[in-house]
């Protein structure tokens, strides 16, 4: 196999301009974990991070990506991304830059994170979910200030107190021993590759939120100021992940090496400043076809179940022309209808499927 001269270990062809079209394709869909990864080129020079020292790589896809994807889905390709969406997606792991998905809900936003991650062998999603008072230090990191010093007085009012050494209360931990890592400051660890973050549904936040992810996204690190005061005096501290393991952070501050391949997603609710819009690759998901849903219902409910859902699956394509309706509705009243008889079935189906818009 050739290797290409400018990127040591990338089989030609590999990036844009290689063999074929299809072969610039890291990310494919096809719903089979594989090693493409290692065929990402070197990003833009100036998306280009130098993060060290490198640390572990996250743990194994979870449960979480088990749900989303399906238990099923060696049955089928769970999102089956056409080919614009192909390139998109692809186009953002190239240029290292934020994927913007927008989108009804049910449409697959979320899922297409948990997707990438598995198909490309990149690990536990990391998840940051929105809401209205979420503010970019719950992203980064915790420190817990207060459970420090009530440690510390512990244990300084039970040496006061006299008695016999091994009796007192172990002397606090470090400040590494209250600080943790959220997901954003996680997925911005200096990782050979890149970790997958998930920011659902950055409509739902505060006003400010969007504006303030921009230095960090574009940037590519941050500081930890309580760390940065100790820097002189203690340089390398450990701290917990939001994956549980203990990571070194080196004067305070973290900067990835790999950019992590960001996802927000958004129901559309809210428009977002143009500075935030030009620093991501938008893509805009439209309504699943039959083919795509009959995809979702055989990855996570099985073969068997498609064939005796196929009537819902017509019934929610023809009131979603006119309804705003959500994937996870089919898939809730095919398999709970599956084991009643008409016309219990209809009712039920009728229940589970409602209309998510007021009616006009």
């Amino acid at each position: 196999m050739a290797v290409s001269d400018t990127n040591p270990g990338i089989p030609d062809g590999a990036a844009p301009g290689g063999r074929g079209a299809r072969e610039w394709l890291i990310y494919r869909g096809a719903g089979e974990p594989h090693d493409g990864i290692r065929a990402l080129p070197k990003p833009p020079p100036w998306r280009d991070f130098d993060g060290q020292p490198l640390v572990a790589p996250g743990p194994a896809t979870d449960s979480a990506s088990t749900r989303r994807l399906g238990a099923f889905r060696h049955l089928a390709e769970m999102h089956r991304p056409s080919a614009d969406e192909l390139e998109i997606i692809n186009a953002a792991l190239y240029l290292r830059r934020p994927l913007l998905v927008t989108g009804d809900p049910g449409t697959g936003k979320s899922t297409l994170a948990h997707s990438v991650a598995y198909e490309l062998g990149l690990g536990r999603v990391l998840h940051w979910p929105i809401v209205s008072r979420t503010a970019l230090g719950d992203g980064l990191y915790h420190y817990d200030a207060i459970a420090r010093l009530q440690d510390t007085q512990i244990a300084a009012s039970s040496r006061a107190a006299g008695g016999p050494a091994a009796a007192f209360p172990a002397a606090p931990g470090g400040i590494g021993s209250y600080l943790r890592l959220g997901p954003l400051g996680t997925a911005l660890l200096p990782t050979a590759v890149p970790r997958v973050l998930l920011i659902d549904e950055l409509d739902k936040s505060d006003i400010d939120l969007p504006n303030d992810l921009l230095n960090v996204l574009e940037e590519g690190e941050f500081a930890i100021p309580e760390l940065e005061r100790l820097a002189e005096r203690e340089p390398e501290v450990e701290v917990l992940t939001d994956d549980g393991a203990k990571v070194t952070v080196r004067d305070g501050r973290i900067r990835c090496n790999a950019f992590p391949f960001v996802v927000l997603t958004s129901n559309g609710e809210r428009d977002f400043p143009a500075p935030l819009l030009r620093r991501c690759i938008h893509l805009a998901l439209g309504k699943p076809d039959h083919e795509r849903l009959a995809t979702v219902v055989r990855a996570h409910l099985g073969d068997e179940l498609a064939r005796v859902g196929e009537d819902l699956i017509a019934r929610f394509l023809d009131r979603s022309r006119t309804e705003q309706l959500a994937t996870d509705q089919l898939l809730n009243a095919i398999y709970l209808t599956h084991h009643a008889e008409p016309p219990t079935r209809d009712r039920l189906a009728d229940t589970l499927i409602q209309r998510l818009d007021p009616p006009r």
